[in-house]
């Protein structure tokens, strides 16, 4: 894993930046396990914009991933660890010795021809899974389940990791990477190590045409519409966010920092420590 820099060529060239995909040993995806992808250009089931500034994008299929990591004491071998164009990290095929293959997210450090297992008699090792009452205090996890049997809900993109805390009671504590410290049943089954691709993060897209392959349209400044467009446009010369209630949206929603989210008491109850510090 590393991040390649061409030649400034052209000026797109000169500030973008491409990982290197050394990692990936196969550019042919396994076709029993790719499904059709709908676009949805960011609308709902009625064709209302939900997401704004989606669209577009190069035409990708889907890679059914093994959330669940149920199929126990059952060994599996790395297959190959190929890109998957919707998701951060990269992907591993397994071939388990009862003929199934499945894909699961690449853990950092897994090779082709390393063998993985899942269940409570697995090892504690790089890209076992195990319930979160079987594994050690202290190691780093990813694809961790928040409800048993739901499926991995919690670090699954590149380079993230959460910590094992403590267990008690039948729960585990658990340090997310933003900070936060969250409590889930010690039934959740969780991936050991470090998802893989960490410098997913250092890449420099350089220029607006690679977001529009990503299906990233362009985003326009509200103080750079007219007033009847959004609350923050209009006035002679440039105007500052002069508004008493500072940056939104167009319906008026804050927009930096306003807190949007409603009360879910049954969320917040397991969250012990959140991620934004109080000042």
């Amino acid at each position: 894993m590393g991040i390649r820099v061409y030649k400034p060529t052209s000026p797109g060239r000169r500030n973008s930046s491409v990982s290197d995909f050394a990692e990936i040993t196969s550019t042919t995806p396994e076709k029993s396990l790719l499904r059709p992808l709908v676009k949805t250009a960011g609308r709902n089931a009625h064709g209302h914009i939900t997401s704004r500034r989606r669209g577009g994008g190069h035409k990708r299929r889907y890679r059914v991933i093994d959330w669940k990591r149920d199929k126990d004491g059952i060994p599996a071998k790395v297959a190959t660890i190929e890109y998957d164009p919707n998701r951060s990290s990269r992907i591993a095929l397994l071939h388990y010795a009862d003929g199934e293959k499945r894909y699961i997210v690449a853990p950092r450090g897994i090779e082709v021809g390393q063998q993985l297992m899942s269940g409570p008699t697995a090892e504690p090792r790089v890209g076992n899974a195990k319930r979160l009452k079987d594994i050690p205090l202290g190691l780093m996890v990813h694809n961790v389940e928040l409800v048993p049997g739901r499926g991995g809900q919690m670090a699954r993109s590149a380079g993230t990791q959460v910590q094992l805390a403590a267990r008690e009671n039948g729960t585990a504590t658990l340090v997310l990477p933003s900070g936060e410290m969250r409590i889930v049943s010690e039934e959740c089954r969780a991936t050991i190590g470090q998802v893989g691709n960490a410098d997913h993060a250092l890449v420099r897209i350089g220029k607006a045409g690679r977001n529009r392959h990503r299906g990233r349209r362009p985003k326009v400044r509200g103080a750079a519409m007219n007033p009847y467009c959004h609350p923050l446009g209009g006035g002679e010369g440039r105007a500052g966010a002069g508004r008493r209630r500072g940056p939104c949206s167009p319906w008026g929603k804050p927009s930096k920092g306003g807190k949007t989210r409603k009360k879910k008491l049954h969320s917040n109850k397991l969250i012990i420590r959140g991620r934004k510090k109080k000042r």
